[in-house]
């Protein structure tokens, strides 16, 4: 089981060097992490976006950048369908967003022309590097679906177990996270919690554990679980957080950022890529993991497909 963003650099080592199409590149933050990722034989990079721009910010902070691999574009927009269409021909495998609002991004990623869409629901998962917990925690889904119902909160589930896996997690523990920890018919999401919870038991996520509703600190505190009378498999050892709603997933990737001083790495899972998406005020450290992280991901689809088979509900 990999616990630490460490482990991923490790793993990955061996692997082949990927390609990232970088849309509207123009972030001092982007471009250290593409060549922080580049010099450690992680990844080259395609940067599309001002390229006037790009040079100057690579200048200013003495980034020594391939100008050759710099793609012009001023226009965000276009820039961005750029970034994606190098993706869906195939001319690069992972696709990064660079200095541009998360909305007109996933405009593009979800473009019917050139987009990644696969048919599935895709949804964000943030990885949190927690020194308190001493491990990895899967946020899910902060980004990207809104306020999702049952049946997206099921999709956005199998997402979030297929990245656990790939972190070597094989039977992750799901919390379907909510204010507290008892059914009630005032609070949908309580009752979205306890339906999946039944279904889990009924074996339709085929034998996966996931339980709910549960407040965050039962989630994964053994000891306010304890303290709560709250038990079962899940109850303070939650690997992935399935969050009510974009809100509260926002919010708590933000808090372990800002009052936690610990690191992470967002991306986008259910695409036919893997596509790193943090926020555009995160450090080059957050990015550099995003990065790793979708390298793992590029390289352990077929491995997983065939050791895990595919989870149904």
């Amino acid at each position: 089981m990999i616990t630490n963003f460490r482990q991923v650099f490790e793993k990955i080592k061996s692997y082949p060097k990927k390609q990232i199409s970088v849309a509207v590149a123009q972030d001092p933050t982007v471009l250290e992490a593409v060549i922080k990722a580049q010099k450690l034989d992680m990844a080259d990079y395609i940067l599309v976006g001002n390229k006037r721009q790009i040079i100057e910010i690579a200048e200013d902070n003495g980034f020594d950048i391939q100008k050759d691999k710099i793609f012009n574009e001023p226009n965000n927009l276009k820039a961005i369908k750029k970034s994606v269409e190098l993706v869906s021909s195939n001319r690069a495998d992972i696709l990064m967003k660079g200095m541009v609002h998360t909305d007109d991004f996933l405009r593009g990623v979800l473009d019917r022309e050139v987009g990644l869409r696969t048919g599935k629901i895709m949804s964000h998962v943030n990885v949190l590097e927690s020194s308190s917990l001493d491990r990895l925690l899967f946020v899910t889904d902060g980004a990207m679906n809104i306020n999702p119902d049952l049946d997206t909160k099921a999709s956005i589930i199998l997402n979030a177990i297929y990245l656990a896996n790939i972190f070597e997690i094989e039977e992750p523990k799901v919390a379907v996270t909510t204010a507290v920890e008892l059914a009630n018919p005032k609070m949908p999401s309580t009752i979205d919690a306890s339906v999946l919870a039944k279904m889990s038991q009924r074996g339709q996520f085929s034998g996966k554990i996931i339980d709910g509703p549960f407040a965050l600190d039962n989630a994964i505190s053994p000891s306010a679980a304890k303290h709560k009378g709250i038990t079962g498999p899940v109850a303070g050892k939650a690997d992935i957080i399935v969050v009510p709603s974009i809100e509260a997933g926002n919010m708590l990737g933000k808090a372990h950022v800002y009052l936690t001083g610990d690191s992470l790495a967002g991306v986008v899972v259910g695409a036919s890529a893997p596509v790193v998406m943090t926020s555009r005020a995160d450090t080059a450290e957050s990015k550099l993991n995003s990065i790793a992280t979708a390298v793992l991901m590029a390289n352990m689809e077929r491995t997983l497909s065939i050791k895990f088979g595919k989870v149904h509900y």
